[in-house]
């Protein structure tokens, strides 16, 4: 089931397996593109990804979680970001961008937050946003989003996972403000149908979320998935779940650890998931499709080490997937 074909609104993805948006922390500190993006993207696309999702972008200067963060707050990183898209097109997998605002946990000058508090560490403590950030940060995510239609990209997902501004809006944990926006869904939604007034309705719309805290008091797969529920109706097509991320906690990761989480919220929403988590082997994802826990599994670690896990291993669960062709002589 792992290289079963999925059809999400009219786009069709060769197979269930994803490269989720991992941080490279390569670009230079104008955000732009560089060769390495083009190498790394393009060599996971050749080694039979069926959608990979491009690290998370940064929708301003102070937004970025850190000063080498690839960007799209200016016209200036669309030749960039067009190279990446094709690149990705050109070896046969769909092409993604994650979107991002990192808040509280932006490690650049005068960090902003829906409140004054530190993520803790090393980290600042943000200044609390007023009325008028959230609207030009809102605005930020639209440019960012018609920016990303024109580079090319036939999926668009919006970071709200992992202790940056949305899910800082989303959890009691960082939100502690008194005004309309104490409802973090209400900041989620302006951010979505801000979105999706420029993303083409044809294309997929994903939001990635944090499922759990692993803390008392701070959200949980069922205030998440009414996060959700809020704003589907808008435009969501597919989430991407994960979990963790907003406070400094240990957590007990293992080998699938957030599949059931993964489950619940497509249990509470209705919607496809992506589910993961330290996936380590083909064998597990294909469990994870099959049982019904996610509709598409993300392999991040596994995929830094191993870009050709795919065609060399996806016999392994039954299924021959093409070789390219000017590797064949080292196909074993």
């Amino acid at each position: 089931m792992l290289f079963d074909p999925i059809k999400i609104k009219n786009l069709e993805i060769k197979n269930r397996a994803v490269m989720p948006p991992m941080c490279m922390y390569s670009a230079n500190e104008e955000g732009f593109v560089n060769d390495f993006h083009l190498v790394h993207y393009g060599t996971r696309a050749i080694g039979g990804v069926g959608l990979i999702i491009q690290e998370a972008t940064a929708i301003t200067p102070n937004g970025r979680i850190s000063i080498h963060d690839l960007g799209i707050w200016s016209d200036d990183h669309m030749p960039g970001l067009k190279r990446i898209a094709k690149v990705i097109h050109d070896n046969g997998a769909i092409a993604g961008i994650q979107i991002n605002h990192a808040g509280r946990k932006a490690k650049v000058n005068h960090p902003i937050g829906p409140s004054a508090i530190s993520y803790g560490g090393d980290y600042q403590t943000p200044t609390e946003m007023t009325k008028r950030d959230i609207k030009e940060t809102i605005e930020a995510f639209k440019d960012a989003a018609h920016r990303a239609d024109k580079a090319g990209y036939d999926l668009l997902e919006i970071h709200g996972a992992h202790g940056y501004l949305i899910f800082e809006f989303l959890s009691p944990i960082s939100n502690h403000r008194s005004d309309e926006y104490k409802d973090g869904k209400l900041f989620l939604k302006e951010v979505v149908e801000a979105i999706s007034s420029v993303w083409p309705k044809e294309k997929v719309l994903a939001l990635r979320v944090s499922a759990y805290e692993y803390v008392d008091h701070g959200a949980t797969p069922e205030s998440i998935a009414d996060a959700i529920n809020f704003v589907k109706d808008l435009g969501i097509d597919l989430i991407d779940v994960s979990s963790g991320g907003n406070i400094l906690v240990k957590i007990n990761a293992y080998p699938g650890y957030q599949l059931d989480l993964a489950k619940k919220i497509k249990d509470l929403t209705g919607l496809p998931v992506i589910g993961g988590g330290l996936i380590g082997d083909l064998a597990l994802a294909t469990h994870a499709i099959g049982s019904g826990r996610c509709d598409m599994v993300y392999f991040g670690r596994l995929l830094l080490r191993d870009p050709y896990v795919f065609i060399n291993h996806a016999k392994d669960v039954g299924f021959e997937m093409p070789y390219p062709e000017p590797y064949m002589r080292g196909k074993k």
